[in-house]
């Protein structure tokens, strides 16, 4: 899958750079991201993201880690993958 440049937001960048095994764990999720292991989304999410990929549309993953949730999203043109936590939306 395309990702196009990867990016944080602040606050994934600050809490990745004081704490490595946060860092590492945003590497294990965006592996199993890019595998289409779109995380903690319902049933109905996951349906769209596959046809998202195919269509050349937004993508949307939602992980369980550490530091609590982070989501993953990768927009619909693949220029920009970016890891956020909800509150940064």
């Amino acid at each position: 899958m395309e990702l196009g440049m990867i990016y944080a937001t602040s606050g994934v960048a600050e809490r990745a750079n004081q704490r490595p095994a946060f860092r590492a764990e945003l590497s294990r999720i965006l592996a199993r991201y890019c595998f289409g292991d779109w995380g903690d989304l319902c049933p109905e999410d996951w349906e769209q993201n596959n046809r998202a990929v195919l269509a050349g549309e937004r993508i949307l993953g939602s992980y369980h880690t550490s530091e609590g949730k982070v989501w993953i999203i990768t927009e619909w043109d693949r220029s920009a993958t970016t890891f956020l936590f909800p509150s940064e939306y």
